[in-house]
């Protein structure tokens, strides 16, 4: 029987290589991004592709709704879209820290909440939330991209304990440094955000040219094959990472706190 993917966020990067990957192993997938014009050529391979803003409810459901009606089942969801407003804590205006919760961890809830019910009556399916090393571990200028990350990984471990007596788990991907758009973007938006002689300018600059010389440890597509596994193990586990470094720099955040610090702030001098 052929399975069903909906995938957020596919005009690039990951969630572009998930799409082709899903495909490949047979699922008939869903999915969509708000740069529609992204999205022909994954059109013109039997991807089933629309217009979709996670912000929106109506086109959200309606991605959801015509899943279901064309093939009666959703077997997998990967909350994949999302991005980072980088910028000062005191600077962020906050209707943009706002917006960054409301892709990022409110999206992931609108489209899940749609889709919970489908999941239910099946009486199985798996909703694979991209999360981020930096939900755990931080630098400067990304405090409410992280927030939001760290909210995710959060809601989706409760999540899981309500729903897993249906047949249903929810898991998490950490992806860490990928060779993408995302920091070119997130530092962008960091821009945007800096007041007129703001005392913060050096400081970004800094952290821009560090996240320049970072070299991305994942493509696109090795992470297409991890959302892969997370989605398909038959013993899903609660996080997924690319690496052992990456793995391994959330491990020393989370148990020798003040080692990382100390390390964060030998690198940002």
């Amino acid at each position: 029987m052929t399975k069903v993917v909906i995938i957020t966020g596919i005009s690039s990067g990951m969630g572009r290589a998930a799409a082709l990957y899903f495909q490949k192993q047979g699922y008939e997938v869903y999915g969509g991004a708000r740069r529609v014009e992204r999205l022909e050529d994954l059109k013109e391979l039997g991807i089933h592709t629309q217009a979709l803003d996670v912000t929106d409810k109506i086109s959200t459901r309606e991605l959801v709704d015509r899943a279901v009606s064309e093939q009666g089942q959703v077997d997998v969801l990967i909350n994949n879209a999302g991005y980072g407003e980088f910028g000062p804590i005191e600077e962020v205006p906050v209707e943009n820290a706002k917006k960054q919760f409301d892709v990022n961890l409110f999206g992931a809830d609108r489209i899940t909440q749609y889709v919970l019910p489908v999941m239910r009556r099946q009486g199985y399916g798996r909703i694979v939330n991209i999360s981020s090393v930096g939900s755990n571990i931080y630098s400067p200028l990304g405090g409410w991209y992280y927030a939001t990350k760290a909210s995710l990984n959060m809601w989706s471990d409760v999540l899981d304990q309500e729903v897993k007596q249906f047949g249903i788990r929810s898991v998490i991907v950490q992806p860490g440094m990928t060779k993408s758009e995302w920091s070119k973007i997130a530092f962008e938006n960091a821009k945007k955000n800096l007041t007129e002689d703001s005392p913060y300018t050096e400081l970004t600059d800094k952290a821009e040219d560090l996240f320049s010389k970072i070299s991305g440890s994942a493509t696109s597509e090795q992470l297409a094959v991890l959302f892969y596994k997370a989605a398909t193990d038959v013993k899903p586990k609660r996080r997924y990472y690319h690496s052992i470094s990456d793995h391994g720099l959330v491990l020393m955040a989370r148990v020798m706190p003040n080692t990382y610090r100390a390390a964060l702030n030998f690198i940002m001098k």
